[in-house]
């Protein structure tokens, strides 16, 4: 199963491959036996609407090998097109079940992001990493990070994180530190990395170390989950949500179905 088999639906100049989680767990491991790296990525409302006015957001679309839904809209978005996208593929879940795809095959990953450690805590790079070993068998783990605040910005900085990576050798390697952040810095590492897989993921490592709750399940089916992050952390989301995502949001769901008709 290659990534050429999948067709993309356009939702708003923006192609969405037409894929289950399950496929891009296929895909990727298929890819890393045959020895072909790649890069995911999993736009949501607000990463689409940024695309359209920000020329360094498009470029990371661009790059990618696969781009899959991470948001409930695109998926009702494509379904009132015509062109039905098959479910949502959160990163939240793929920290998941590439894990433990790549458990069955005994490959490796490296953890970026996470909360810093605490009083001999350990950071949420390594928390996570821990239970992501625990949970699927299989799984090696080739190293994980916790990077400070601005890292990618000092020379020094950044040459230490890149070579602990690069010499690690991960055959996927997930980047938890937030849209555009993480994907500026896989697009640096993919150069040096041409065999690896990369995922921006987001809050997902926070998830997994259990720093962060993630909304139930019933939530996440019924596109609620922006409403479950905004309780949470309604200082930081509250702007982003409420004045740009959900004018979009709608924006983007009636020109789908204008277009149908």
């Amino acid at each position: 199963m290659t990534v050429e088999a999948f067709d993309r639906v356009q939702l708003d100049g923006t192609g969405i491959d037409r894929i289950t989680e399950d496929e891009v767990v296929a895909v990727v491991r298929e890819a890393i036996t045959l020895g072909r790296g790649g890069r995911i990525v999993t736009p949501n409302v607000d990463i689409l609407r940024r695309a359209q006015r920000d020329d360094g957001v498009r470029v990371h679309l661009d790059d990618a090998d696969l781009i899959v839904a991470d948001g409930m809209p695109l998926v009702w978005a494509s379904r009132l097109s015509g062109a039905p996208l098959p479910e949502r593929v959160a990163g939240s879940s793929l920290i998941w079940s590439l894990s433990r795809g790549l458990g069955y095959d005994g490959r490796s990953i490296f953890v970026v992001g996470g909360a810093p450690g605490v009083g001999g805590r350990k950071d949420g790079a390594a928390r996570a990493a821990e239970r992501l070993a625990e949970e699927c068998a299989g799984l090696r783990i080739a190293g994980t990070s916790c990077p400070p605040f601005g890292f990618e910005k000092k020379e020094r900085g950044y040459a230490e994180f890149r070579a602990e990576i690069v010499r690690a050798e991960p055959d996927l390697v997930f980047v938890g530190l937030g849209f555009p952040k993480q994907e500026a810095v896989i697009t640096r590492l993919r150069a040096e990395m041409p065999k690896a897989w990369f995922i921006g993921c987001g809050a997902a490592v926070n998830f997994v170390a259990g720093d962060v709750d993630r909304a139930p399940r019933w939530m996440q089916k019924t596109g609620l989950e922006w409403a479950h992050r905004l309780g949470t952390e309604p200082g930081r989301l509250a702007g982003r949500y409420l004045k740009h995502d959900a004018p979009y949001a709608m924006r983007l769901l009636a020109g789908a179905a204008s277009r149908r008709r």
